[in-house]
């Protein structure tokens, strides 16, 4: 039996300082290497932090994009989902209450024009992005509340697309607060 225990012992502890030590510093290294360092990528206008490139925030207001719905209210506390079937009449309902809200403030636009991620939560709940449709499709509302000409605030919009990393993984987005900060930042 005691052949036994000492290497079961030793292989316990080697996976302790692997699993528990090794493995976290390296984690916090990499961390380092991103952008804001690991503590998140801070937006800031003015010098004063206006939010995090990676954590949606709310927009209603006509002069600016819209972000996705959120089913947390954009509380980075608590990232969730709705866990809501497409079948629930309950979230059939939100989303038919995001869409009628949704074309009240974009007139000219068609239903079945509107994407998805318009009127539906992302998984996370704080999804920051939106594809360059969902953005593109709000430049009219936009462009007419701040009295520009929609070909400025498409170019802004395209300006503002990233493309995949090594243009195969991931798809377009545009960050939607980036986006507002370089819409209130136009003369």
């Amino acid at each position: 039996m005691k052949k036994y225990i000492f290497p079961s012992l030793m292989l316990t502890l080697i996976f302790i300082i692997l699993c528990a030590v090794l493995y976290p510093l390296l984690i916090a290294g990499v961390g380092r290497l991103t952008p804001g360092g690991g503590d998140g990528e801070k937006l800031s206008v003015n010098g004063k932090v206006v939010g995090y490139a990676n954590i949606g925030q709310k927009f209603t207001a006509d002069n600016y994009f819209w972000s996705r719905p959120s089913a947390v209210n954009y509380n980075a506390a608590g990232s969730a989902g709705s866990n809501k079937g497409p079948s629930n009449p309950h979230y059939l309902k939100e989303v038919q209450a995001k869409t009628d809200t949704f074309l009240a403030h974009n007139p000219g636009v068609e239903k079945t024009a509107i994407p998805a991620e318009l009127v539906t939560s992302s998984g996370s709940g704080l999804d920051p992005d939106l594809s360059p449709a969902a953005a593109f499709i709000q430049v009219p509302r936009v462009a007419r509340a701040r009295n520009l000409p929609e070909s400025r605030v498409q170019m802004l919009v395209q300006a503002h697309i990233q493309k995949p990393l090594l243009g195969l993984f991931g798809p377009a987005k545009v960050n939607v607060l980036k986006l507002n900060i370089a819409l209130d930042n136009i003369k």
